[in-house]
């Protein structure tokens, strides 16, 4: 018997124009369609009169419907797989299914269409040059904060998405473990109200924190800077002229830089600590983001404070050091 095909059916993610010519034919052509919410699905077939049977594939019984469908596709069905917004598979429960028809042998068809984070990407006004897509952020802390702390080392434009209950938050950590960047927060694409923030992830948290957002978002953020910046400014530091001779020895900048790398350095110190990590260990993460060694990190943080302790009289050094 000939197996059936999995076929992939992007869904628009606001608008109902949205939706390719190929993806109605195939909605109206296959044996069933397999939805994240029907409820949602249906509303856009009804709007195109598709009269195709519709059947629940989501988080919550995928590990019952998903072997059904498999096998359904193997009796030689053709199934449409589609989620409540955009491309299924993507940050969606789609994903295991397509794996379970590619270990089956059975053929798997993407069609081309609409993807939020595509939308938001094209649109920031950040580099799309290089980019990683990262949907939704951990729940849990300890692998939060990993995974927050992978992204500060991140050079790529980074692209996230967020429910709007939990924006605030999530804004607070970037900024505490990633600098106050550059970002982008895009809101109810496609829909009437749609809207694209633009600006440093504080300016967004004042924003936001005022006008609590409404809708789905996406968030795109700018990667990290080039380390040849912060290693130059490390070796400024590293010269550490006496505070007489600093207007002298300094180029033009070269303090403002040193500011802003001691004071990078000391966020993500502190975000690091207040995370449950020791000194050496957050010290340490703070130095791998910057792209410099843990001594050099140690040195920008803590040199200045032990050089203002005041020197101990030699006769005590002495007695100390037998």
């Amino acid at each position: 018997m000939e197996r059936g095909t999995l076929y992939l059916c992007p869904t628009p993610i606001g608008n109902l124009e949205d939706i390719t010519l190929r993806a109605l034919r195939i909605l109206k052509e296959v044996d069933f369609i397999a939805a994240e919410d029907t409820r949602i699905t249906r509303k856009l077939l009804n709007h195109y009169n598709i009269k195709t049977p519709l059947a629940s594939y989501h988080e919550h019984n995928k590990q019952k419907k998903g072997p059904e469908i498999i096998s359904m596709l193997q009796q030689g069905k053709s199934i449409a797989l589609v989620t409540d917004a955009g491309t299924p598979g993507i940050s969606d429960p789609g994903e295991d299914l397509v794996r379970m028809a590619v270990d089956a042998g059975i053929s798997v068809v993407p069609l081309p269409g609409a993807a939020a984070v595509i939308c938001a990407l094209a649109a920031s006004g950040l580099s799309t040059e290089r980019f990683v897509f990262e949907g939704f952020l951990p729940r849990k802390n300890k692998e939060r904060a990993e995974r927050l702390r992978e992204l500060a080392a991140e050079s790529r434009t980074m692209v996230l998405y967020e429910a709007p209950h939990r924006l605030i938050k999530t804004l607070e950590e970037l900024r505490q473990a990633l600098g106050d960047r550059n970002i982008v927060v895009a809101r109810e694409m496609t829909k009437i109200h749609e809207e694209f923030f633009r600006g440093a992830i504080s300016d967004a948290l004042a924003n936001f924190a005022s006008t609590p957002p409404r809708g789905e978002l996406v968030l795109v953020m700018e990667g990290k800077k080039s380390r040849e910046k912060a290693k130059s400014a490390v070796l400024l530091a590293g010269e550490a002229p006496r505070p007489e001779e600093k207007q002298k020895q300094s180029p033009a900048g070269a303090e403002h830089d040193i500011d802003d790398v001691k004071r990078s350095l000391k966020e993500r110190f502190e975000y690091y600590a207040s995370m449950g990590y020791s000194r050496n260990e957050s010290l340490r993460n703070a130095a791998d983001e910057a792209g410099i060694s843990r001594n050099e990190a140690y040195d920008i943080l803590f040199r200045e404070k032990s050089e203002e302790k005041p020197t101990q009289p030699i006769d005590n050094q002495f007695k100390r050091w037998n």
